[in-house]
Parts: C-alpha cells; sequence; structure tokens
C-alpha cells in the first residue's frame, strides 16, 4: 500500500547517475534522434561540451520517481516540467518532492532535480494515490 500523503510531505531524494547509456537510450526510446542526444563529436560543434538528456527522459524520470514513492497503482494525471541546466554524462541527477495539495484522493507534488551544475529540472505532477479516499 503506497503511503497517503499530508501537505507538506517532503518525498525522499532519488540519486539517478546520469550516464551516457542513459541519455542515448533515453533519446532512441523516445526517437528523439536529434544528434546533441547520441553523437558527443557534432554536440561539441552545436557549443554543447557533451550530449546532454533529452526533456522526454526528464519527464520519464520525474514520472518514475513519483511512482516509486506512491507505488505501481499511481495514476499520473499531469506532469508539467521546464527545464533548466542541461544533465550530462559523468554528473547525478537528484529529485526531490514535496506535496504541496491533497484532497484525499489526487495528490499535487512539486518536483525539483539538481546536478553538478544546478537545477535540471522544476515542475508539478498530479497523481492519483492509490488506497487514499472513496472507491479505489
Amino acid at each position: 500500500m503506497s503511503p497517503v500523503p499530508a501537505v507538506g510531505t517532503k518525498l525522499p531524494p532519488l540519486a539517478i547517475p546520469v550516464t551516457r547509456t542513459l541519455i542515448v537510450a533515453g533519446a532512441i526510446a523516445s526517437r528523439d534522434y536529434q544528434d546533441v542526444h547520441h553523437d558527443a563529436e557534432l554536440a561539441k560543434e552545436k557549443g554543447s561540451p557533451d550530449v546532454f538528456m533529452n526533456i522526454l527522459t526528464t519527464n520519464g524520470l520525474v514520472g518514475r520517481y513519483i511512482t516509486d514513492h506512491f507505488g505501481e497503482r499511481a495514476v499520473l494525471r499531469r506532469v508539467a516540467i521546464r527545464l533548466g541546466v542541461p544533465n550530462y554524462p559523468g554528473d547525478t541527477m537528484v529529485l526531490t518532492g514535496t506535496v504541496d495539495a491533497f484532497d484525499g484522493r489526487t495528490a499535487e507534488v512539486r518536483v525539483v532535480g539538481v546536478n553538478g551544475l544546478g537545477t535540471h529540472v522544476t515542475g508539478a505532477v498530479t497523481v492519483t494515490v492509490p488506497g487514499a479516499g472513496a472507491g479505489t
């Protein structure tokens, strides 16, 4: 059974090693074939020090963070994120979250992901929490 959230609850942090494989696999899985996500030399030609993670991979990791906490039966209703600094290979992104609202069944969670350069992602996730409220 997943935890029933209370407003102000801080979710435990999740550290995600940002590997070259994660970056490339995420780009391929999301059909994002932009060279900056898989070809280090072309990324450098375009001004980046290396390949970097795409937004769809970040979005998936934010979703995973929420469902890891609330359980496999949690239903993501809305994921709205904004990117900041890039995620490059060799870094670690640490996701944290805070429950901003809970109506007895659905929670709003503010999520932040930081790496060695600063804030990579900020956003809000709406999630229906299994076992919370009537009819679950």
